[in-house]
């Protein structure tokens, strides 16, 4: 562990200091489990990853640690790990187009789009999955809002990309701002499915101008947290959207909004595509700081 390399980036931040931060460690061929947790519990972000230095068969083997657990994915883990690798890259005179991250639930592509000096990433997860729904006021109280505060037009529904979240589509940006995480009704989510690991609520509604909606994310980890921008869930409201018209037969990219209430504003692009599960998650992403263990 003596002397490992790590870099600090900001994920889907349109300038540095936004977005949400990612602690990524490259050279990890000889870290244990147990190593890679207990780094990930001292970074204390949202998500800590674990790189090679090198690709195997054109990918990059990639761990992904929350502060006390591993994820099979994560989404803007995944685009900050991209964007860590294609920095070396360029700093040996090659910047690949597309860098492949291998996780545990295959391999992502990640690609970057190029126009001057503005550089934006797209991941491409595996297709999500939508699953059962559930009750308004089941998540109404989750987030401690009033069961008016829930659209009535769409499903409150498991979306899963390798992880699994909640989505409850809400009224207004009002509704947005006021839902609080209420951790002791989380504790009894068993009947929500195996595998749910947040509440993804969002509204069509945004902050600013030129924005199609915003959005907020809660999980427990370690107690309760709020995501300033989570990419895995994107991906899964990417394909809850186009399941059910959300937009109606709007194509083209959406922007997303999140992280406003914790001061960490964030920008998602969403794309979709024809096919059932063809999404595409998109944003900028500021490197900002990088270190070596003592």
């Amino acid at each position: 562990m003596t002397k490992r390399r790590f870099f600090i980036a900001d994920v889907f931040a349109e300038q540095p200091l936004a977005g949400n931060q990612v602690a990524v460690f490259v050279g990890s061929n000889d870290l244990d489990t147990e190593t890679m947790q207990a780094l990930a519990r001292e970074m204390n972000y949202s998500e800590t990853t674990f790189v090679t230095k090198e690709p195997r068969d054109g990918a990059y083997p990639t761990r992904i640690f929350t502060p006390d657990r591993e994820l099979p994915f994560a989404g803007h883990p995944t685009l900050g790990t991209a964007a860590v690798v294609r920095a070396l890259a360029r700093s040996k005179k090659k910047a690949p187009d597309e860098i492949e991250l291998d996780l545990e639930v295959g391999r992502v592509p990640v690609t970057f789009e190029s126009k001057g000096d503005d550089t934006l990433g797209w991941l491409r997860p595996n297709p999500p999955r939508l699953g059962p729904t559930h009750a308004p006021d089941e998540a109404a109280r989750l987030l401690k809002l009033s069961v008016d505060d829930i659209d009535p037009r769409f499903p409150v529904q498991v979306v899963d990309v390798g992880i699994a979240f909640l989505l409850v589509p809400l009224r207004s940006l009002e509704a947005l701002r006021t839902a609080r995480f209420d951790v002791d009704a989380w504790q009894d989510r068993r009947r929500l499915g195996d595998g749910v690991t947040g509440v993804y609520l969002f509204a069509p509604e945004s902050y600013e101008e030129g924005h199609d909606m915003a959005a907020r994310m809660f999980f427990e980890s370690i107690g309760p947290r709020e995501d300033p921008a989570t990419g895995s869930a994107s991906a899964c409201v990417a394909a809850y959207i186009a399941a059910h018209r959300y937009f109606g037969d709007r194509g083209g990219e959406i922007r997303v909004e999140q992280g406003y209430e914790v001061a960490r504003p964030s920008l998602v692009h969403l794309r979709m595509g024809p096919g059932d599960g063809d999404v595409a998650v998109g944003g900028r992403v500021q490197l900002i700081a990088r270190g070596r263990l003592l």
